[in-house]
C-alpha cells in the first residue's frame, strides 16, 4: 500500500512539474494573443506554440519554417526561410530538474525511492508524449522521439539524483545500503566517492555564484548598451515585455556563457568569433538587448579572472579536507589526492554537460 501511495504520489508530482512550465509558457502567450493580435488572433495556434516552446526548453531543436507569403512581405532571401533553431533556454530544463530531485528526495523518505522514480519519470514521459502528439505546429516541427525522450530524461536524471543521495546518506535497507557498505568497507577510501560529489557540488555552486556576479557587474557597467539596444528594436509593450520574458529564460544559459569567459576559453556568436579575456572578435551580432553586455574591449588585466575558477576549486578542496579533518578519515596522501583528481574530474564533466547545453544556433 505504501509503494502505491508513493508511486501516485510521484506521478502527481511529474504532471505538476510539467504544468507548471507549460502555465508558465501559457500566460504570457495568452497575454500576448490578447493585446497584439486581439479579435483576429488565431487562438488554436496558442496551445502548439507553448507546447514547443516547452519542448524546445527541453534540449529539443526546432526546425523552422517560414511560410513563402511572410518571405515575400518580409523580404528575406528564400534561403533562410528554413533553419535550425538549438539554443536552449535552460530555465525550464532547470526547473524540471530541480524539481524532479525534489520529488526524487521526497520519495526516498516514504521509504520507496525507486517506485518513486520509475513512477514520476512514466507520468513525465506520458506528458511528454501528449505535448508531443498534440502541439504541433507547421512554423515550427520537432522531431516526435526526441520530444518525448529528452524531457523525460531531464526528469529521470533529476528524479535519480536526489533519491540517491538521500538514500545514500540515511540508508534504504536495499541495494545502496549493501553499496554503501562496500565502500566502507575500503577504509580511508570509503569517503572518496561522496566526498568527490561533495566537492563538486561546491564547485559547480561557487562557479555559479562567480558567474552570477560577473552578468551582474556587466549590467552596471554596459547597461546603457541594452537600453540602447532595447530602443533601436522600436517594440510597443508587449514586445518589450516579450523580449524581457525571453532574457529571463535564457539567463541560465548566459551564466554558463560567463562561466566559459571567466575561465579563459569565452564562448563564439557565429563562426569566426570569439569572446574571452584575452580579446574580443566579433562580425555582424545581431541587434539582442542582451547582447549589449558583451565587453567591445580587451584588456590585460582581464586575464586575471581566470584566477576565479582556481579560487573556487581551492575554496572547494578547502571544504572537503575540514570535513575530513573533522571526522578523522582519509588520512594518507592517496585517498586525498584521488579526492581532488575526483574533483577536477567530474567538475569538468559537469561543465562540459553545462557547455554543451549552453550551445546551439
Amino acid at each position: 500500500m505504501q509503494r502505491l501511495l508513493v508511486a501516485i504520489l510521484a506521478a502527481v508530482d511529474a504532471a505538476i512539474a510539467a504544468a507548471v512550465g507549460l502555465v508558465v509558457l501559457l500566460a504570457p502567450l495568452t497575454l500576448l494573443w490578447t493585446l497584439a493580435l486581439g479579435a483576429t488572433a488565431d487562438w488554436g495556434a496558442l496551445w502548439p506554440a507553448a507546447g514547443t516552446l516547452w519542448q524546445f526548453g527541453h534540449g529539443v531543436p526546432l526546425e523552422i519554417f517560414i511560410p513563402d507569403d511572410v518571405v515575400v512581405a518580409v523580404g528575406i532571401s528564400p534561403d533562410a526561410a528554413r533553419f535550425t533553431l538549438s539554443l536552449t533556454p535552460l530555465a525550464f530544463l532547470l526547473f524540471t530538474l530541480l524539481f524532479a530531485a525534489r520529488s526524487g528526495t521526497r520519495a526516498a523518505r516514504s521509504g520507496a525511492w525507486l517506485w518513486g522514480v520509475v513512477s514520476g519519470s512514466l507520468a513525465f514521459a506520458l506528458i511528454a508524449a501528449a505535448v508531443a502528439g498534440t502541439a504541433r505546429t507547421d512554423v515550427a516541427t520537432v522531431p516526435f522521439w526526441l520530444a518525448i525522450v529528452l524531457p523525460a530524461a531531464v526528469y529521470v536524471i533529476g528524479a535519480l539524483c536526489g533519491a540517491v543521495r538521500y538514500v545514500w546518506r540515511e540508508g534504504d535497507g536495499g541495494f545502496i545500503d549493501r553499496l554503501h557498505d562496500r565502500v566502507d568497507s575500503w577504509g580511508d577510501w570509503g569517503v572518496v566517492p561522496a566526498e568527490v560529489v561533495r566537492g563538486t557540488a561546491a564547485v559547480a555552486v561557487g562557479l555559479t555564484g562567480v558567474a552570477a556576479l560577473a552578468v551582474s557587474v556587466m549590467v552596471l557597467l554596459r547597461g546603457g548598451e541594452v537600453v540602447a539596444l532595447f530602443e533601436a528594436a522600436r517594440v510597443d509593450a508587449t514586445g518589450a515585455t516579450v523580449l524581457t520574458l525571453g532574457h529571463l529564460i535564457y539567463l541560465p544559459t548566459l551564466l554558463v556563457w560567463a562561466v566559459g569567459w571567466i575561465a579563459g576559453p569565452g564562448f563564439a556568436l557565429g563562426a569566426g568569433t570569439a569572446v574571452s579575456p584575452a580579446g574580443t572578435q566579433l562580425g555582424v551580432v545581431p541587434g539582442v538587448p542582451v547582447f549589449g553586455l558583451i565587453p567591445e574591449n580587451s584588456s590585460f588585466w582581464m586575464l586575471i579572472v581566470v584566477l576565479l575558477p582556481v579560487a573556487v576549486g581551492a575554496f572547494a578542496g578547502w571544504m572537503v579536507r575540514s570535513r575530513l579533518v573533522w571526522e578523522d578519515t582519509a588520512h594518507g596522501l592517496p585517498p586525498r589526492a584521488a579526492i581532488a583528481a575526483g574533483i577536477a574530474l567530474l567538475s569538468a564533466g559537469v561543465t562540459a554537460v553545462a557547455t554543451a547545453l549552453a550551445s546551439g544556433s
